[in-house]
């Protein structure tokens, strides 16, 4: 099989790479993705992806996500991890939503309560339809990140 990006390292990448594999320290996948990058080399040994993927027990589509890498972004995009562009899950509240969340957090607490609870606060987001539903942990975790605290006694 022809190969379509084709890894050609420079005096100095390859100096760089074998240092990082001869010292054998830091993250087990860079390790790895350095000697994908050495083996696979048009001017050095010239492996074919399946005797890299055999010899450092990874799958092929890891030996050419990192060939790819490597003749697309460059030396250290081909090392490191493909970075998510989204993450795993949606924000449930977005800035305009966590400052209207604040602002009821700070609010008096409703009649016959000294004090809002999370639970009471995801409540009351969902009546004010801030957000369609949200729990108590991500109030928690958005008021953590604020340094507010709902059950001290000077908010509200």
């Amino acid at each position: 099989m022809n190969k379509k990006y084709i890894v050609r390292l420079t005096t100095e990448e390859r100096r760089q790479l074998e240092a990082m594999v001869k010292r054998g320290r830091g993250q087990a996948y860079k390790i790895t993705h350095a000697n994908i990058l050495l083996a696979t080399d048009a001017d050095g040994l010239n492996w074919p992806d399946e005797k890299a993927c055999k010899a450092f027990r990874c799958h092929p589509g890891t030996v050419r996500n990192v060939r790819r890498r490597f003749v697309e972004e460059g030396l250290e995009a081909a090392i490191a991890r493909k970075k998510r562009d989204n993450p795993p899950t949606p924000r449930i509240l977005d800035g305009e939503a966590e400052a209207r969340l604040i602002a009821v957090a700070c609010s008096p607490p409703p009649e016959g309560r000294a004090r809002w609870t999370l639970s009471l606060l995801a409540g009351k987001i969902v009546e004010l339809k801030i957000a369609p539903s949200i729990s108590g942990q991500t109030v928690r975790r958005t008021l953590k990140k604020m340094n507010l605290n709902p059950i001290c006694a000077a908010n509200g």
